[in-house]
Order: structure tokens, then sequence, then C-alpha cells
């Protein structure tokens, strides 16, 4: 199809069609796997199990809160034709791009340490394979795929995660008795029982993950757009907004299901879940071992997923330090992915408890996010960087807002670890 029949004659405006909206669909669910990745599971099964259907509401704004920074990740993407790497190599001081993308790097490492991780338990519940063993599984795994596929085919694969992991939830959902009428009051009524602080914080600020906004801005142009027509600009910033409210929806219907399954098979029944393993052998007396194993196999391919998509992040920070975009061809882009999951699985080796690897994850993250969600904020809001499409003033209002919060949930979160 040429580029001219996307238009109307008249007036040169972009038509709207639901083909076109399902052309657009990916690059926001590449997004959405770092919103279920195993991490986010032991919070929830612990929100869910300590506290019922009352910190639903959580998942509603970590919803929102993500929304209005991955758009503005992927804003920046589409504009530009740069990736947030790229636009701070391009835009920032030498010293302080190498702090901040230095930085990214090592949290790339630490979330995938934490994506490997829940892959090789999910394993060691399927096959009783040692973690240390499955992590390496995975890893060769991942590296297979992120090697011998292009971008499409990566997509197609995990479009297929997303949608098995959904089927497992909606498959444990048919399983258990849901109080419905007080689930929809919880997703839309703030509560703070006593003693939920910790995982109030836990949700609400580990859901926006530096390697995410820096995956957005790359993968938005996955499609290769014409950036020189305004009109076709105009079209991708409207169908990628509608692709990353789609999408993150599909991650907040799918953390809910964590919640609501925990709150329903172990809250009623007075048990408190603080790993993962402990989720899945309880599992088993209570709703069946079938039960388990489709608990089991959701986390497997959120492990695998999550995995993949932290390594296109590394690979994609990393070939950015030399101005460059992502392509698993060149040799900067293999050495980010590669330093990123390779990286990740050695620090594993060095952990002995697999709770404690995934709290010190998250403490990583903690301390790297505001770096880059200021940095993307301070970049978008540049008139020398976006030209026209600079933030306006309440997009300005409404991105330091969140930024403010994600960070003063982050700081709180990491000074809890020391508390």
């Amino acid at each position: 199809m040429k580029l001219s029949s996307l238009f109307s004659k008249d007036t040169h405006r972009p038509r709207i069609t639901a083909f076109d909206f399902i052309k657009y669909i990916g690059p926001g669910l590449l997004v959405t796997v770092g919103f279920i990745d195993p991490g986010n599971w032991a919070s929830n099964i612990a929100a869910g199990s300590d506290y019922g259907y009352k910190l639903l509401w959580m998942v509603t704004l970590s919803t929102i809160m993500l929304v209005i920074l991955q758009h503005n990740a992927a804003h920046l993407g589409i504009v530009t034709g740069d990736c947030l790497s790229e636009s701070a190599t391009k835009h920032l001081k030498p010293w302080t791009k190498n702090i901040i993308l230095s930085t990214a790097i090592l949290a790339s490492i630490s979330t995938a340490m934490a994506e490997i991780l829940g892959g090789a338990i999910a394993l060691q519940m399927l096959f009783k394979i040692p973690l240390r063993i499955g992590s390496m599984i995975i890893l060769i795994f991942v590296i297979w795929m992120l090697i011998s596929n292009s971008y499409k085919i990566l997509e197609r694969w995990i479009i297929g995660f997303v949608s098995i992991i959904g089927l497992c939830f909606i498959i444990e959902l048919t399983l258990v008795n849901v109080d419905w009428p007080v689930a929809l009051q919880a997703w839309i009524t703030p509560s703070f029982p006593k003693g939920s602080t910790l995982i109030i914080m836990s949700v609400l600020g580990a859901v926006v993950m530096p390697h995410n906004l820096f995956l957005h801005s790359e993968i938005i142009q996955s499609r290769q757009w014409n950036l020189q027509d305004k009109a076709v600009i105009e079209k991708q910033l409207k169908y990628e907004y509608l692709d990353t409210i789609f999408s993150m929806s599909i991650g907040w219907a799918i953390n809910s299901a964590m919640i609501l399954i925990a709150a329903s098979v172990f809250f009623t029944n007075g048990v408190k879940i603080t790993e993962l393993n402990q989720a899945y052998e309880l599992l088993v007396p209570l709703l069946g071992s079938g039960a388990a194993v489709i608990f089991a196999m959701a986390l497997l391919f959120a492990g695998i997923s999550s995995s993949v998509t932290a390594g296109m992040a590394g690979g994609s920070i990393y070939a950015g330090i030399f101005a460059e975009p992502y392509d698993i061809k060149d040799n900067h882009t293999k050495v980010g992915v590669l330093l990123t999951l390779v990286g990740a699985t050695i620090v594993i080796f060095f952990i002995s408890d697999p709770f404690m690897g995934l709290v010190y994850s998250q403490m990583a993250l903690s301390i790297q996010l505001p770096i880059t969600v200021f940095t993307l904020i301070y970049l978008t809001s540049k008139k020398s960087v976006m030209g026209t499409y600079v933030n306006s003033t309440f997009e300005k209002i409404s991105l330091w807002t969140v930024g403010l919060i994600v960070a003063l949930l982050n700081v709180l979160l990491f000074a809890s670890f020391f508390a």
C-alpha cells in the first residue's frame, strides 16, 4: 500500500481504521512484559494473601502512572527517531550521559537477574531443576531468541507468551471463588491496611522500570515510519497511545488476577505467602496439582519473555552510548545484550537466597529509576529535542507529578530495606 493511500486526499489527515490499530499493536505489549515480571508476582501475591482484595487499587494507580511515562518515552522515539539512550548521548554533556547510561546498564543487569531467576524458579517448580542450572537454561534460550530472530519475530513470540500468561490466569480464575462486588470497589477505592506500607511502596514504586523506558523509545520505531511527514508522525502518536493504553490494560488485568487469586485462595484460608515456591506448593492441596502447574507455566513464560525484553533494553542502552540504534547484527548491540544477560546470570551464581536476590534487584532499580525518569522528562520538555512536539504545560505537570511520586516511593522503598 502506498503511503499516500493512508490519508484523505482533501485534508491530508490520517484515517482511523480498526485494521490500522491492529497493525500498531506490539511495542506496548513488549513493555507490558516488564509489568508482569517475576518481581511483580511476589508483591502481588503477598498483597492478596495478606490483605485480600483491599490493595487492588494499587494496580489501577500504578497502571495510570505507567501509561503516562511510557507514552512519553514512546513520544520521544516517534518524534526524534532516537531512543532515550541515543537522545541522551546527543543532547547531554558526555560526563552526564556516561553516568546516566552506565547506571542504566547496571539497572538492566539487575532487572535481568530477577527475570532469569523467576524463570529458573518456574523450572524448579515444574521439573525439579536446580536454580543455577535452570538459570543457565533460561540464559541460553533467551540469547538464542535474541541473536537468531528479527524484531518482528520476537514481537510475535512475546505476544504469544503474554497470551499464554493471560490464558493461564483466566483458567486459574475459573477455579476460585472471587467476591466480585468487593473486588470492584477495591479497584477504585484506596485503602491502607495496617502494616501494608511496604507492599504498597513495592508495587507502586517498582511498576515503572528503567529499562522499559529505554526499550519503549527504541521499539516504537520498529515500523520504520517516515518521520519527515508531519501527518505520519501524528498518526503514529495517536495509535501509539492506543497501543500503550491497550497493552497496559492487559498488564492491569494480569496483575489484578494475581491479587484476586491470592486473595480468594490464600487470604480466605488464613495463609500468608512470602515466596513464589510457597505459593506453588500450597496451591496443590487447595486447588489441585493442575492449578499449581498452570501457575508455574505462567511464571515460566513471564520469566522468559521479561528476560528477552531486559536483554533488548540492555542492547539498546549500550548501542545508544555510541549514538547507534538497536540492531542485533551490530557488535555494540550484541555486547549490550550479552553484558546484560550473562552479567545477570553470573550474579545469580553468587546469591544463596533467591528471595534476597529479588530484594537486591529491587534495591538497585530503586536507586536508578529516578535518574532515568527525570532524564526522560528533561529531554521531552526541551524544544531543541522535540520541536513542535515538546511537552505541553499540562504534560509537564502530569509527568513531574508522576515522576516525583515514583521517585519518592522508590526512595522510601530503598530506605525500608535498612529499617
